[in-house]
């Protein structure tokens, strides 16, 4: 089983490398896959190529690997804590709460008027408004979470927060003109284009930490799989357990939501897709796919909303439910019980 799973992350490695690669060459403007490599370099002929590759291809290509993984990574951690295979990473309300947040911003700066308003709708006060409204929301969940012991009643309760947070963006929306709304819209496609260097290593920053915290949580979550009683009568503290996985996914969730916006079906789907393959529940072995995977799922997804040979790109959310929502029904029509 081990020599099986080492060709299995050695192959996943592959295809991610090619698959970031390909990436990278697709675009309005052709770019051959040997200056593609020149560029790593520095020692692209043309200045214009290494521009677009450096400036805007790479950075791109990152952060689809971060978006991706991340989503893939927050939706096995949430399957596992409720040992439901519907949940996903914003089953909390985080997703909700940053669309709240970008709301208030783009909806509500016409109250406002004037420049005062286009200095509010700006890039960084969406991704500040985004993480500030994830993080209420998640401090919300978290409190009742320490009075609540029961996993199914916290996940009700993060369904009800992503209601009340959408009953209000729906407010918001009923009062905003439509030029405010096309903008709300827009950022509701998601993206993944609009990421400088500097930004990009302030999302790693964040990303790592709930990165960090996921892998030092395997043991606590291969221990949890086994039911409540068991974990308890092995010492486990669930509060503290749940507090930490919850805290994980809320960053990693809420950062990607903050700078690409909501993406999904790839937290839902990839978790899904990677027990199926590698035919385990031992998170010492998913975790690490599900990061591959979700990578791998994310870079094709961008690569199709590309649309090669065209100017048009395509918004990536569009891309990834029309590539998640058929690879969930394949699964669950597939094998009626899922394998936790």
């Amino acid at each position: 089983m081990k020599t099986n799973h080492t060709y299995s992350f050695i192959s996943l490695l592959v295809i991610l490398l090619f698959c970031f690669v390909v990436n990278i060459s697709l675009g309005s403007v052709s770019i051959p896959l040997s200056s593609i490599f020149q560029s790593f370099f520095g020692t692209v002929e043309n200045e214009t190529w290494q521009i677009i590759i450096s400036e805007y291809r790479l950075p791109k290509a990152f952060t689809a690997v971060m978006v991706g993984s991340g989503l893939g990574i927050s939706g096995l951690l949430m399957q596992t804590l409720f040992r439901n295979p519907l949940a996903g990473p914003f089953v909390l309300g985080i997703s909700s709460g940053a669309s709240l947040g970008v709301a208030i911003v783009i909806l509500g700066a016409g109250l406002f008027g004037g420049a005062f308003a286009t200095i509010l709708i700006s890039k960084w006060s969406i991704v500040i408004a985004a993480s500030l409204g994830s993080f209420l929301v998640l401090l919300a969940v978290l409190v009742v979470s320490s009075k609540v012991r029961d996993t199914m009643a916290i996940l009700i309760i993060g369904l009800m927060f992503g209601s009340i947070t959408a009953a209000v963006v729906s407010v918001l929306s009923y009062f905003s003109s439509a030029e405010q709304l096309q903008q709300y819209i827009f950022w509701g496609f998601g993206s993944l284009s609009n990421l400088s260097w500097e930004e990009l290593l302030i999302f790693f920053g964040i990303y790592a930490i709930g990165i960090t915290l996921s892998i030092a949580s395997v043991k606590k979550l291969n221990v949890m799989q086994l039911g409540d009683n068991y974990a308890k009568s092995l010492g486990l503290s669930l509060n503290s357990s749940r507090f930490v996985i919850i805290l994980a996914t809320s960053l990693i969730a809420g950062t990607v939501t903050a700078f690409a916006g909501p993406i999904a079906f790839i937290g839902l789907a990839i978790p899904h897709l990677t027990r199926q393959i590698f035919k385990t529940s031992n998170h010492k072995i998913l975790l690490p796919a599900v990061f591959l995977f979700g990578a791998i799922v994310m870079l094709i997804c961008d690569s199709i909303a590309q649309v090669p040979a065209s100017d048009y790109t395509l918004p990536i959310n569009a891309i990834t439910a029309l590539v998640g929502a058929p690879v969930v029904i394949w699964l669950l029509i597939k094998q009626r019980k899922i394998m936790f």
